[in-house]
């Protein structure tokens, strides 16, 4: 088993993910089909080789680990392209039509083309190893301290113009910060349940009602704060099964008490279409009441176990 499993390490390559010559395409990194084959295979034999062990308890951990050497491949590469996409602005704020300008200008956008490709491949194999990760786990992957961005949709390497590079590579990068769509906001604080089935209760409710929701946004955008400990967290796997574009605010500690009311603000400045409330705290509470002060449809689910409040207190009476 460790021979299969160090034989499908060694199939990834990943040494060969450096700044080469231009041009680059599709057909210089590995296809879908053996990403997938390979990852799966790999996944496969780590949960084998630890399952009934004492490390077994260290599942999730190591399946976090997994998913993340790709993720900062891929971050490490969308670094050498902005690098190199500086250099790409600086020799055109340069130009003087000289051949040897020309040629360096040359050299710095393939050099960017071909880093931007590699990284389009990483975040490829990072999100197919996500994907295994939820379902695994059942939970959405999220890096501890960056964004999870995906360009796969605006690769730029056909481009050979300075000029139309920085261009591209500036809106590739916005869309991927933004993605297309209209904004949801989903907002709920972390609950405690009595027993197994209230808690399974209350996450089909969070599903049901962002798939009523997505219902009548089919270009959703879910935005939240990115919890990994509360009820964000059954938001964001919902979202990554739906394939639905989500967007999470996390909190800047550095404001102190103030920091979950800047969120808020953060969030409305979006302009959403809905704000979904699940149960939570008092700065949740503010969302809600700026929100319908703002003429926002708030879809409130703040009642037992994630229903609604008005329901809840009809079945009382």
């Amino acid at each position: 088993m460790h021979s299969s499993f160090s034989d499908q390490l060694a199939g990834l390559d990943l040494s060969g993910f450096s700044i080469g010559p231009a041009p680059v395409s599709t057909n210089d990194f590995p296809v879908h089909d053996a990403v997938v084959q390979t990852l799966e295979a790999v996944w496969s034999d780590l949960f084998a080789m630890v399952s009934g062990t004492a490390l077994e308890a260290d599942a999730e951990d190591l399946g976090w680990a997994f998913v993340n050497i790709f993720h900062r491949s891929a971050t490490r590469k969308s670094t050498a392209v902005d690098r190199a996409t500086d250099e790409v602005r600086a020799l055109l704020a340069t130009a003087d039509g000289s051949e040897i300008h020309t040629h360096e200008l040359e050299t710095q956008v393939e050099r960017a083309q071909c880093a931007e490709g590699a990284m389009i491949a990483l975040e490829e194999m990072r999100e197919v190893a996500a994907a295994l990760y939820l379902n695994e786990f059942g939970s959405s992957w999220k890096p501890v301290s960056s964004s999870r961005f995906n360009h796969s949709a605006m690769l730029t390497s056909a481009l050979v113009e300075g000029r139309e590079f920085v261009r591209a590579r500036s809106e590739a990068k916005r869309r991927a910060a933004m993605p297309e769509g209209t904004p949801v906001i989903f907002a709920g604080g972390r609950t405690r349940h009595p027993n197994e089935q209230d808690a399974l209760t209350f996450a089909n409710n969070v599903w049901a009602t962002l798939d009523k929701v997505h219902d009548r946004v089919p270009d959703m955008v879910l935005v939240h704060g990115g919890d990994t400990k509360g009820v964000d967290r059954l938001a964001s796997s919902w979202a990554e099964r739906r394939n639905v574009p989500q967007i999470s605010f996390s909190l800047d500690m550095r404001l102190g008490a103030r920091a979950g009311f800047k969120r808020n603000e953060r969030m409305l400045s979006l302009d959403p279409r809905y704000v979904v409330a699940f149960p939570g705290n008092g700065v949740l509470e503010r969302l809600v009441i700026e929100a319908k002060s703002r003429r926002i449809t708030v879809v409130d689910r703040r009642g037992p176990l994630g229903t609604s409040p008005k329901r809840a207190a009809q079945d009382t009476d």
